[in-house]
């Protein structure tokens, strides 16, 4: 038994997954599964939170969300870089179609992802 195998299993359940039921599905005693979620969470690669089941205390564990460096934030919209940044054409801003649709990308948010893929990269 892996960290690995015990990160598949918790990432399978979207809702969390309770550490009591970690170890009896994967075969494992609670004492290794503690020593395998105290790792995942040393990893930052989990959290948990404590619960309750039929009077019973234990944690109920999620997958961390994937942190990515915030230095260019501030250029993305849903994941897609800013047409400006970088850009050496010589344009008037609010007649820019690039920049436009970059704008409708964000303002259509879910719906708008098809216009994400539409907006060729800067040559």
């Amino acid at each position: 038994m892996s960290a690995e195998e015990a990160l598949e299993y918790i990432e399978s359940h979207p809702e969390g997954a309770l550490q009591s039921d970690l170890w009896k599905v994967l075969k494992i005693d609670s004492r290794k599964c503690s020593r395998i979620v105290a790792k995942l969470l040393k990893d930052n690669l989990i959290t948990r939170e404590e619960e309750s089941v039929n009077g019973i205390r234990t944690y109920r564990l999620h997958c961390a969300e994937k942190s990515r460096s915030r230095r260019f934030d501030s250029l993305l919209a849903l994941d897609a870089f800013e047409p400006c940044a970088g850009c050496i054409e010589e344009c008037i801003p609010e007649h820019c179609a690039k920049l436009s649709e970059w704008i409708f990308s964000i303002v259509m948010g879910v719906e708008g992802e098809v216009a994400i893929e539409k907006i060729s990269p800067l040559k």
